[in-house]
């Protein structure tokens, strides 16, 4: 599980991670924009959709788990709403778990933002306005939580 704003880096720590042997990215961005990519406009939209796919994908990234494989979860584990959907499944499947948080102010977020944006590669744009706007839901994860977490305080 990844959790950091906008740009911190979670696609790019999913990427080096997902590298390990029997190991399977299932990344929320990549779905999204294949499945609704025309009609995601807005924050609410993003919030529908994103709900949408959770609900279908939970029960498919438990099984992966069971079968034995290690999973990184390129959705945001950004608010304690998401963890604990998050949690349901590796608990359900009785697996291990970590949780990678990027903890990188908004200025190096919105710069790596910025840069995404005008590079192109990413499948998602975003404004300064719509990065302040999705960053005033963000909620870091607390040790009250009990999430085994890794935590990143510079570029990875």
């Amino acid at each position: 599980m990844i959790c950091g704003k906008i740009a911190a880096g979670k696609s790019t720590l999913a990427a080096r991670l997902a590298d390990a042997p029997a190991t399977v990215l299932v990344s929320e961005d990549h779905w999204l924009s294949r499945l609704y990519g025309e009609e995601l406009k807005t924050v609410a939209d993003y919030a529908r959709y994103s709900g949408r796919l959770r609900k279908a994908m939970s029960g498919h990234i438990e099984a992966l788990l069971k079968a034995g494989l290690s999973i990184v979860l390129d959705f945001p584990a950004n608010t304690v709403s998401n963890r604990e959907w998050m949690r349901t499944i590796f608990e359900g499947a009785g697996a291990e778990h970590r949780l990678h948080f990027l903890d990188l102010p908004d200025d190096v977020c919105k710069a790596r933002l910025r840069q995404r944006n005008a590079a192109g590669t990413h499948e998602f744009t975003a404004s300064d306005a719509e990065f302040n706007t999705i960053t005033s839901y963000f909620q870091p994860p607390t040790e009250q939580e009990g999430f085994t977490t890794i935590v990143y305080r510079e570029d990875i």
